[in-house]
């Protein structure tokens, strides 16, 4: 399949693609669709920014879009679950650009804002609904949503539900799912929890895989710093001098460290915004704007609240904080590797992070090269056992953090995105 005009897709359909501009199918779009359309389940091994959320939208709306028709009342033919309201509201974004002349209606619902007017679409009624797990269970406890109805259902970035806890709740939504119904599972890493809750709702999946799990983007260059745990804001302070690094996103591990990151930013007269579980919605929404439209050259997040962050031209990620799980480092590093472009990713190291260092290392199955030639490398975290690597030296002193940086990514658009047999009535749902 080389053009979308291959896929038994709706006139109304490739209408919609064609007016974004995407011609060309992503791998993961390739081999997703055919199978889809052919109503079977899929498990769907990839990372964000392969064009996963076109490769299940275009096949949800194309087998509803059929038989359109009026609306139920609280009861939507297709569910799509996702763990962050950022998420979900770009998968809802998504559907009604592809699906803008199917006569279908979508709808999104999550936690942070007022349920009535969720509650006053529900009972209008809604094709496709796109929620977050823990408003969708609200709504059903008090009768506003029912599932039974549900044709098509989507799970996505599972293992990031797994890291949010959100499993139980998944698993006590699927339960109200009908047995007759097609299942799509997506996830970029496939952990033990992750495997057993495919295995439970997916009925004879078809596999798709177009990134091995748990590996990184060939095209990111990766270094690590080692650095004092109380010199890493004034060291990215240092590296935010170069002015290739157009657009960063700016890891921490808590919510008050980003918080602090990104004042500090601020401070030194960097336009710089943070977003986390505290903030308000609204203004979670400003600064992911301001981001995109490049306002603000770092998004300082953590990785629960910058799941779902979708922008492009990201053309560095730095890793203030090292994830405790190293898969989380395949998926922070990923943001600025986004539809076959390049990127530069960068870990802050300090001494009580060297073993986690050792796990990404592990993960990723490569040694991320040591760049020691900034103002505040520390020998004492280098020469720690367990250092993969010798400090390489590099550039005269002054300069050395800014060639850490280099280089700038030039941006790239992204490209977008039958009946199920009745399933044997094994209490896969559970």
């Amino acid at each position: 399949m080389t053009t979308f005009t291959d896929f038994p897709l709706a006139k109304s359909i490739l209408r919609a693609i064609d007016e974004t501009g995407y011609t060309t199918p992503t791998p993961i779009q390739q081999k997703s669709i055919p199978p889809l359309m052919e109503g079977r389940d899929l498990l769907g091994v990839a990372q964000t920014g392969t064009g996963k959320t076109a490769a299940f939208a275009l096949p949800l709306l194309n087998r509803l879009g059929r038989e359109a028709g009026k609306p139920d009342h609280r009861r939507p033919r297709g569910l799509i679950l996702a763990p962050t309201r950022e998420l979900a509201g770009q998968i809802h974004d998504s559907l009604r650009t592809y699906g803008r002349y199917l006569g279908l209606r979508t709808g999104v619902v999550f936690g942070g804002v007022s349920i009535r007017p969720q509650i006053k679409m529900m009972a209008q009624g809604i094709h496709v609904l796109v929620a977050t797990p823990g408003r969708l269970l609200d709504l059903m406890e008090q009768d506003h949503i029912r599932l039974e109805n549900v044709e098509v259902f989507v799970l996505d970035e599972a293992d990031r539900m797994l890291d949010m806890g959100f499993i139980p709740d998944v698993r006590k939504i699927v339960a109200k799912l009908s047995m007759k119904r097609q299942t799509l599972m997506f996830s970029a890493t496939m952990p033990g929890p992750v495997a057993t809750l495919a295995a439970t709702m997916l009925d004879d999946p078809i596999r798709v895989e177009v990134t091995p799990a748990a590996t990184t983007v060939e095209k990111i260059e990766q270094r690590v710093l080692f650095v004092n745990k109380d010199k890493k804001r004034a060291l990215l302070v240092d590296l935010m001098n170069d002015e290739s690094i157009e657009r960063v996103l700016v890891f921490t591990r808590t919510k008050h460290g980003a918080d602090r990151v990104a004042k500090q930013l601020q401070k030194s007269g960097i336009e710089a915004d943070a977003i986390h579980g505290n903030k308000a919605q609204n203004a979670r929404q400003r600064a992911l704007d301001a981001f995109r439209n490049g306002d603000i050259r770092a998004l300082v997040a953590t990785d629960i609240a910058a799941r779902g962050i979708d922008v492009e031209g990201v053309t560095h990620v730095v890793n203030f904080d090292l994830p405790n799980e190293p898969e989380s480092y395949v998926h922070r590093i990923g943001r600025t590797a986004r539809a076959g472009a390049g990127g530069v990713a960068i870990a802050f190291c300090d001494l009580d992070e060297k073993s986690l260092l050792r796990d990404i290392e592990k993960t990723i199955r490569q040694s991320v090269p040591i760049f020691a030639d900034h103002p505040y490398h520390s020998t004492e975290i280098a020469n720690d056992p367990g250092t993969t690597k010798r400090p390489r030296q590099q550039g005269h002193r002054g300069r050395g953090a800014r060639q850490a940086a280099a280089p700038a990514v030039a941006k790239t658009p992204r490209k977008p995105g039958g009946h199920k047999r009745a399933r044997r009535p094994s209490g896969r749902a559970a």
